[in-house]
């Protein structure tokens, strides 16, 4: 008996299992097909944290500036922190998409 990858969540199960034990998804038939399909997945998943980030970044620079002046008060810390919760979710998310790509089918 030996331990490989669970062609769906890449979790590491039996060799003689008929079904992975964490997703239930079946480890006999097209297992290239399930992982390809897999690695699309995250890979969606990815560029759409990514595309929320990146979204969140641009909401946080157009709160700081709205109405020509800068913010202040209250709109400021909503700003400030639109700004840098986004600024480093998508930095984050980029480097898993970079690696994820490395780690390519």
């Amino acid at each position: 008996m030996a331990l490989i990858e669970c062609p769906s969540c890449q979790k590491r199960i039996s060799s003689k299992a008929k079904q992975c034990q964490f997703c239930h998804s079946s480890t006999d038939g097209d297992n290239e097909s399930v992982r390809v399909i897999s690695h699309i997945q995250k890979s969606n998943q990815l560029m759409t944290h990514s595309f929320v980030f990146l979204t969140l970044f641009i909401a946080g620079v157009v709160i700081w500036f709205w109405g020509g002046e800068t913010a202040t008060g209250m709109q400021s810390y909503i700003a400030v922190g639109c700004f840098v919760f986004g600024f480093v979710g998508y930095t984050i998310t980029r480097a898993r998409i970079v690696l994820h790509k490395r780690k390519s089918v």
